[in-house]
């Protein structure tokens, strides 16, 4: 359900939601982590199963800390070998619902994860203020987790 403020279009926020979010994967995929912590509000609900195996996933709650995620991704993982596919991208109103499918290759184990992923974010005043990540944890985390 979307609830309108007075002067304010629902059309005009879903529309301003589905900009803001363009532009963050546009600026997640070029890994412009300055673009993305000028997307990002200054406090953010961030979601992320915690996941001790993983070096980038840890708490987070600043826009700067939510941007930097991406440069630690990608500091631990091979960057030739990352894919992300986007099968539905949902917009109503200051929420947009993103899923698909995302894999890769640990650096430093030379192992692949793959699976589905949701992503809930939330943009308010033209910057995101939810983050929340569903994905297949536990294929991320044996691809962090050396052999015996």
């Amino acid at each position: 359900m979307t609830v309108k403020s007075p002067g304010t279009s629902t059309s005009s926020v879903a529309d301003t939601t589905r900009r803001v979010v363009q532009e963050f994967l546009v600026a997640r995929l070029a890994g412009d982590t300055g673009r993305l912590v000028e997307i990002f509000a200054d406090e953010v609900d961030w979601l992320l199963a915690e996941n001790p195996a993983v070096p980038w996933i840890r708490p987070r709650s600043t826009g700067a800390e939510c941007a930097a995620q991406s440069a630690e991704l990608a500091e631990h993982t091979v960057a030739e070998d990352a894919r992300a596919s986007v099968d539905a991208f949902l917009v109503d109103g200051t929420d947009a619902v993103l899923t698909g499918h995302l894999s890769g290759t640990v650096r430093a184990t030379g192992k692949s994860f793959a699976g589905p992923f949701a992503l809930r974010l939330t943009v308010e005043d033209g910057r995101i203020t939810r983050h929340h990540l569903y994905e297949n944890s536990l294929s991320v985390a044996e691809a962090c987790t050396p052999s015996p």
